[in-house]
């Protein structure tokens, strides 16, 4: 079997851009991945493609061999947008390899731990300006059947809060605490908007609320920083969404900065990459939970990193998609008391429609955390994308 052709497709998907990616055989098998980033995606796309002139006319279950020549043979090795592209074209051919054999992709990763995973909710909060409008969304995401929540609480806030603005953050969360009760947990997340005191600060703030965890509560670029954070906060740190190398995990470990690592299989470069960092962390004793905020294909692909590590701690899942996601993949999602189903179908489990994403082209979108309008991360007819079932 030889790959036979790659084609990128950019789709609109409101908050940003889903960058899916296929791989053709000359076997009449095909594979999908996904490379979503956000902000880069017409260059992810690009990278892709420019990987073609190395993977036609070679075998697509070379995998591994693949991943480390597209590293090598790149002389600028690194990157976000490298490490992206490296990740939806080895999605891709763990796909082919997984339909050719009959086997679901988790079990080419040394197979299953669980049959499906515990989920928490992100995105239940779109459209909410008011404390009580979050207590209101936070009562409707239990509904769907959820029991963990993540939002952030802290506006348009950049580096430091003033009084005001530290005081509307815990006005939030009470609302939701409040609404939801002692037994449901949440997630608080930073999007990496703090400086030190001020995220010291914020976390004493909501302690009192008991959150799961405090995520990303300062910038990315100094470890120190959220070591620092971590040795003075009474809740629980999470973070690595905007590490894209593994020893940037390597370094969190060491430096006692992190309780949740999150790496994202569409950034660190692939499924077999995360899998390597998972077991670091495993080494320690530390748990993962991966970020998942993007695609279906992305979502594919976690789900199946999530099956096939023994310290997987949950899943994020965005409550709701755009009402096209059915149209440009194919998926078969089963959500079960707050639980996703792990797909048992051969490769990833998925598909997309070349004609329904041409149907939503590339459309920019700004980054919407520092000008007010975080909350409007999906649109008024936004969908939830799986099937609900109840064991009651």
């Amino acid at each position: 079997m030889k790959i036979t052709g790659l084609k990128t497709f950019v789709v609109d998907g409101f908050r940003a851009n889903y960058v899916f990616v296929k791989v053709t055989t000359d076997a009449g098998h095909h594979g999908v991945g996904e490379a979503t980033l956000e902000g880069s995606e017409l260059t992810v796309a690009q990278m892709m493609e420019e990987f073609a002139r190395h993977l036609l006319g070679k075998s697509p279950f070379d995998v591994e061999h693949h991943v480390e020549l597209l590293s090598r043979d790149w002389y600028w090795r690194t990157g976000a947008v490298h490490r992206s592209a490296i990740a939806g074209i080895e999605a891709a051919l763990l796909d082919i390899k997984g339909k050719a054999l009959g086997v679901p992709v988790y079990e080419l990763l040394g197979g299953r731990h669980r049959d499906r995973v515990p989920c928490y909710a992100n995105g239940w909060f779109s459209g909410a300006r008011e404390p009580a409008d979050f207590a209101r969304k936070a009562e409707a995401a239990l509904k769907l059947g959820f029991r963990a929540l993540k939002w952030d609480p802290f506006g348009s806030a950049y580096l430091r809060m003033t009084r005001a603005e530290r005081k509307r953050a815990v006005a939030i969360v009470r609302a939701v605490r409040d609404a939801v009760g002692p037994d449901v947990d949440l997630l608080i997340e930073g999007h990496g908007r703090l400086n030190v005191p001020t995220a010291i600060q914020a976390a004493h703030d909501l302690a009192e609320f008991d959150p799961y965890w405090f995520e990303e509560p300062t910038p990315p670029e100094s470890i120190d920083a959220i070591a620092d954070v971590r040795a003075h906060s009474p809740i629980r740190i999470a973070t690595g969404e905007r590490y894209y190398e593994p020893e940037r995990f390597r370094e969190l470990m060491d430096r006692n900065a992190v309780d949740f690592l999150q790496p994202d299989v569409c950034h660190v470069g692939g499924l077999i990459e995360t899998k390597k960092i998972a077991a670091l962390a495993h080494m320690r004793f530390l748990p993962v939970a991966p970020h998942n905020p993007m695609g279906p294909v992305g979502n594919a692909m976690t789900l199946h990193l999530a099956a096939s590590i023994p310290n997987f701690e949950m899943l994020e899942t965005m409550a709701t998609d755009v009402p096209w996601r059915g149209e440009v993949a194919r998926e078969d999602l089963v959500l079960v008391d707050g639980h996703m189903l792990i797909p048992d179908r051969p490769g990833l489990g998925i598909d997309i429609d070349e004609e329904a994403c041409a149907k939503r082209p590339h459309r920019p979108y700004a980054l919407r955390h520092y000008i007010g309008t975080l909350t409007d991360i999906r649109p008024a007819e936004a969908v939830p994308f799986y099937r609900i079932e109840t064991t009651a």
